[in-house]
């Protein structure tokens, strides 16, 4: 006997039901904890993750370290769930020490430069040489690096380097959380320094260019697994995308990133 339309059509509706709760089964959330440094980057990948894998992912923001409510080492002592965590690599491998990293999950993605900006419009000065840089630090009135990996650099070792660590004790600040560019946008600070990747995404400034050679510290970037996650196959296949796929290294370059492994 040939079934009816009606339950032909009910047929049809519970295979359907059947393969969507199929594929929600499958289909996990995977939550990134990520530092300012990929965020452009990893913006622009996560539909096409998605798309491939079907899985969801949720992002939580902050810097790579320091003590603000965002800092990445702060929502983890705080609790906060975490699959991915994508940070500079330094900071990352002192998390693994901590227990906070599966042990060799921890993979390099990209190296990245630091640059320096200006406000939209504003003169560029010379950056070419150390000398350069150091002329424009002596002339600007005020300047902002951040609280990450490039700030650390800035403040701790380049002025002194330079030999301009007390003309920048007056004028130069540490910028918490915000991106340097916001302030440099804003007319806050004449010259700031961040990592290029950082810089890109910020309207209302000009980025002059990367330091020289011989004042450039190059910052890596990591992905690794949390000791916390509980999608640790969707994880890995996070960091598998994000470390090989061509798509992603295209848009690492397209960020002022240089992709590791691509």
């Amino acid at each position: 006997m040939r079934p009816s339309s009606a339950s032909f059509r009910a047929l049809l509706l519970g295979l359907a039901g059947t393969l969507f709760l199929s594929a929600s089964a499958q289909a996990a959330e995977v939550r990134v904890m990520i530092s300012g440094g990929l965020t452009a980057a990893f913006n622009a990948l996560v539909p096409e993750f998605e798309k491939e894998t079907g899985n969801k992912v949720l992002v939580a923001y902050g810097p790579s370290m320091g003590t603000t409510v965002n800092a990445i080492p702060v929502r983890l002592e705080r609790g906060e769930p975490a699959d991915v965590l994508i940070m500079v690599g330094y900071a990352l491998a002192d998390l693994a020490k901590k227990g906070k990293v599966v042990p060799d999950s921890q993979v390099e993605l990209v190296r990245s430069p630091i640059g320096i900006a200006v406000k939209a419009g504003a003169p560029k000065p010379d950056i070419s040489t150390s000398d350069a840089v150091k002329r424009a630090l002596l002339a600007a009135k005020s300047v902002a690096y951040s609280d990450s990996a490039s700030g650390v650099y800035v403040s701790t070792e380049m002025f002194k380097k330079l030999g301009v660590e007390e003309e920048m004790k007056g004028k130069a600040k540490q910028i918490p959380a915000t991106p340097v560019g916001e302030i440099v946008a804003k007319g806050e600070a004449e010259l700031g320094f961040q990592q290029i990747s950082e810089l890109k995404p910020v309207q209302g400034i000009d980025i002059i260019g990367a330091l020289p050679a011989d004042l450039q510290k190059i910052t890596v970037f990591s992905a690794g697994i949390a000791t916390v996650s509980k999608e640790p196959e969707a994880a890995k296949a996070l960091i598998k995308f994000l470390s090989s796929s061509p798509v992603a290294g295209a848009e690492f370059v397209k960020s002022g990133l240089d992709p590791i492994g691509h």
